[in-house]
Order: C-alpha cells, then sequence, then structure tokens
C-alpha cells in the first residue's frame, strides 16, 4: 500500500468533522465501538502546591493550562466564574492568538473576501455557545497570565515543572492538558510539503490557504470528510475550479447512509465540484517554479491542481505527555468521567482525551467542538468543586456550510445520538430531509437537515431517550415534519411510561 493511500485510508478508522472532529471507533461501522475500560486507576484529584522560586516563567502556579483551542477558553470562563482565575491561572499556548472558536476556520473564515469572511476578534471563545468573546483583553481583565506561541516540549511530572519550547520553566499545582489535535498530513516525499499543500488546524494555516486561493484557478481537495466537504464549499464561493479526491465510495461515509450521501454529492456537482471516488494517489507532484502542480494518481494519471488542500483526519497531540497514560485502542490520553489521568492533580480535556461514553458504556475520543466546550466545563468544575457525577456526553456533530451571501441554497445539518441499526430517510432534501436510525425497535440517532430551531431541538431529546418507534409508521410519514411528530409521539409516551 503507498505511504499516500496509507494515509488516506486513516478516514476509514474515523468520522471527518471540524477539523478532525471525529468519534474514534476503530473496526466499526458505527461511530461508536464499544471497549474495555481502561485498567488505569485514577487517584485523588489533589496535589501538593509550593510556590517555588523566580527561576520560573510564570507568576500564576497554581492552575496551569496547556493548549489555547476551544477548550482552554471553555476552560478560563469556568475557573472566572468560580472565582479562581485572577492570579492563579496561566495558559501556554503553540498559538499567537487568545483562544478562539475553531471550526470557523473552514466555514466562514474561508468566505470570499468580498462576501463578509469571519475574522479575529469575531471568533474568540465563547461567541460560539452565546457567551462572552474572550479577547486578549479579556485575559488580562481576569488576571489570567497568557504564554504565547511557546508550546510545551517535556514534563516533569514530580517537580510539576514543565519546560517550553523556548526553555520557559513554568511550575504547575494543577495541570490541564487541553492540546487537540493536529493535522494527519502527506509524507514529504511524496510531496506532503510542497508549497501550495495546505493542511488547515489553525489562524495560520487558513490565512495561507487563502493567500493561494487569491492566485488559485485549480484546487483538488484529498479527503470526503468534513474538512474536504467544507473547504469545497469555501471554493465554490471563489469561483474556482474544485474537485474532491477520496478512496471511499461516497462522502462521509462514516455517518452518511448511501443515499444521503448521493444527495449531498449532487448538490455540490450543482454547484461545479467534480468528485473522484474509490481513487488512490501515488504522489503529488511539483512545477518548475517548485510550487505543486498536479496530483498523480494510483492508476498513473495525473490532475492538474495549483492548490490542494489535505483534509484526511487528524492525530491527537499527545507529546509530550505521553507519560501520563495513553489508550491504545481510540488513541489518546485515557481520562476518567471527571477527566482525571492516571497521575494525582494532571487533567486532559477536549479532542485529546478517551472518556468514558457513559451513555453507551464505551471508552471513545470525540473530536468535536461540543466536546471540547463541555468536557473543559465539566472537568474545572470537577476541579474546584465537590461536582463528582461523572461526564455523561451525547454524541453530536453538525455542518453548515453555503452560507456567504450570493449563494443560492445553504446547507446545515446536525446529528445526535448513534448511527447503529437499519434507518428510515424522509423527504426530498428541498431543503429538508431527515434520517432516522433504529436498532432492536429504539430510535438511536437522527440526523436533520435544513430544520426550524424548533425541530434541532427535539433531536437531542430523541438520541438521548432512545424510545421505541415504530418503523413502519415512520416509514409511512409524507414529509420530514410528520416524521418528527412521529417520532415526538413515541418520546412523549416513553416519558409518561
Amino acid at each position: 500500500m503507498s505511504p499516500v493511500r496509507k494515509a488516506m485510508s486513516s478516514l476509514s478508522n474515523s468520522l471527518q468533522l471540524k477539523h478532525g472532529l471525529a468519534l474514534w471507533c476503530p473496526h466499526s461501522s458505527s461511530l461508536t465501538r464499544s471497549h474495555p475500560s481502561s485498567s488505569i486507576r485514577f487517584r485523588s484529584f489533589h496535589r501538593n502546591f509550593v510556590v517555588a522560586s523566580s527561576s520560573f516563567s510564570n507568576d500564576n502556579r497554581e492552575f496551569v493550562i496547556v493548549g489555547g483551542g476551544n477548550a482552554a477558553g471553555y476552560a478560563a470562563r469556568t475557573f472566572v466564574e468560580h472565582g479562581m482565575a485572577d492570579g492563579r491561572l496561566c495558559i501556554v499556548s503553540k498559538e499567537a492568538y487568545a483562544p478562539y472558536e475553531r471550526p470557523a476556520l473552514t466555514k466562514g473564515y474561508l468566505f470570499p473576501l468580498d462576501k463578509k469572511p469571519a475574522r479575529l476578534p469575531g471568533f474568540h471563545t465563547c461567541v460560539g455557545s452565546g457567551g462572552e468573546r474572550q479577547t486578549p483583553e479579556w485575559y488580562k481583565e481576569k488576571g489570567i497570565e497568557m504564554i504565547y506561541e511557546d508550546p510545551v516540549t517535556s514534563i516533569d511530572t514530580e517537580k510539576q515543572i514543565l519546560t517550553t519550547k523556548s526553555s520557559k520553566l513554568l511550575k504547575f499545582g494543577s495541570l490541564i492538558i487541553a492540546t487537540g489535535c493536529t493535522a494527519s498530513r502527506f509524507p514529504g516525499e511524496i510531496g506532503g510539503n510542497l508549497p501550495g499543500v495546505h493542511y488547515i488546524r489553525d489562524v495560520a494555516d487558513a490565512d495561507s490557504l487563502i493567500s493561494s486561493l487569491e492566485k488559485a484557478k485549480k484546487v483538488v481537495i484529498v479527503g470526503g470528510g468534513y474538512i474536504g466537504m467544507e473547504v469545497a464549499a469555501a471554493a465554490v464561493g471563489w469561483k474556482l475550479d474544485t474537485t474532491i479526491i477520496f478512496p471511499e465510495n461516497q462522502l462521509l461515509q462514516r455517518l452518511f447512509t448511501p443515499s444521503l450521501a448521493q444527495r449531498y454529492e449532487e448538490l455540490y456537482k450543482e454547484s461545479g465540484v467534480k468528485f473522484l471516488k474509490g481513487v488512490s494517489i501515488k504522489n503529488l507532484e511539483a512545477g518548475s517554479d517548485g510550487r505543486v502542480a498536479a496530483v498523480k494518481l494510483g492508476d498513473g494519471s495525473t490532475l492538474e491542481a495549483d492548490t490542494i488542500i489535505i483534509g484526511i483526519g487528524a492525530k491527537p497531540a499527545v507529546s509530550p505527555f505521553e507519560v501520563v497514560g495513553l489508550n491504545n485502542t481510540v488513541g489518546g490520553i485515557q481520562v476518567d468521567g471527571l477527566f482525571r489521568t492516571s497521575i494525582p492533580g494532571i487533567f486532559a480535556v477536549g479532542d485529546v482525551v478517551a472518556f468514558p461514553l457513559k451513555m453507551y458504556d464505551r471508552v471513545a475520543r470525540v473530536e468535536h467542538v461540543d466536546h471540547a466546550r463541555r468536557s473543559a466545563q465539566h472537568c474545572v468544575k470537577a476541579l474546584l468543586s465537590a461536582q463528582t457525577h461523572t461526564y455523561d456526553y451525547l454524541p453530536y456533530f453538525y455542518s453548515r456550510v453555503f452560507e456567504y451571501e450570493g449563494s443560492p441554497r445553504k446547507v446545515w445539518w446536525q446529528f445526535f445520538g448513534d448511527n447503529v441499526g437499519e434507518t428510515v430517510e424522509i423527504g426530498n432534501f428541498d431543503p429538508k430531509i431527515a434520517t432516522f436510525w433504529i436498532d432492536s425497535g429504539k430510535l438511536k440517532g437522527v440526523l436533520l437537515e435544513s430544520g426550524s430551531a424548533e425541530e434541532f431541538k427535539l433531536l437531542p431529546e430523541l438520541a438521548r431517550s432512545q424510545p421505541s418507534v415504530d418503523k413502519a409508521m415512520l416509514q409511512k410519514a409524507s414529509s420530514v415534519e410528520e416524521a418528527l411528530e412521529i417520532a415526538k409521539a413515541s418520546l412523549l409516551i416513553e416519558q409518561k411510561v
């Protein structure tokens, strides 16, 4: 198997979501798969905290967060809400910016320049959930120490000391690891690092891509998951020749049914996007100027491209924290239901963690902004208060594309639950369509495109309650609205029992 084929095959192990947003479930056709509970014993929350000498670079040493993404921003807000941030909390990040809502990078940030693209400070956390915009000034006002562009390179768990790339020594009492993921990359020897080849994980990546899009004529997107679909929609707005390449036979294979995928593929084709499905890539080729110029496929044919975006998933950014304990099945740092690692006083949250998915009795790693927010808040509340109930997360994924001005059709779908069992699809995709997953007579998951606020609000209630539903009755529904009413009636019956 070629190096690129191996890299692209990683899509079969994860649901491609926003920036690799994925619920990892190796060797399973569903979003989740049962895994044995971790054998790690999780000990008490507390570590002795001693203010050390001036040899340490951080003034705020009681609580330290490593990572500058969504989870860090929401954790910071929770510390502030508990009155435990001022003079106590330090955040150390490899990025140049205060925490921001990362999903914007493949949505509004990539809008054409004449269509009101999103820019910082507009999408700092926590605006994505309706909260306050936490600009760099906000962190200063709250007494939170920020260390930018200086990733942590090592940890001494016994001495409770972190070392950064610039050789700073940082002391911590309690540590929260919120390092997220890094993009899966093509190997350099087959062109993965050529100028014009892009990966998207941060603002700098997105800015680099925009610079290419401004000059681009032929865009190739590798990967048929969330990043591929969202970047392709943006490229349509730029009026660029756009092709999506992936090894599977359909878009978003880990979530979409074949018929649902076909609906979205047809919508993209109507906008001029071309698809090459079920293909492998041998290498990326450079032109005479050293920039990428073509994609060479496994069958020997080539496809011209002056800009290539690789969206083949992501890997948990566990380094240098392997010592706290990893999960070798789903990847990431193993934690318990309160986000404690195997080492007292060290916690981990967000995309980087393998945690107990309580409602399905599984261990999972979820790459999604909703989980990043909720896990961070739950962890900090457990750390600072008497909260002892375990995290009870309901898997949730969504996408919003074609939302720029002048777009003939906006796409916004949400999914809640588990995609196991048989499916019932209702609606004509004009614009609504709904897919229900039913297993042993129970409604396990539901996806809705272009729903109303009230309809979207119903989805998590259905997925969490898993009511018994009459499949035959659901199949006879003449509209999405009728199907949702049938499911809602089943829910009300369950609640009365």
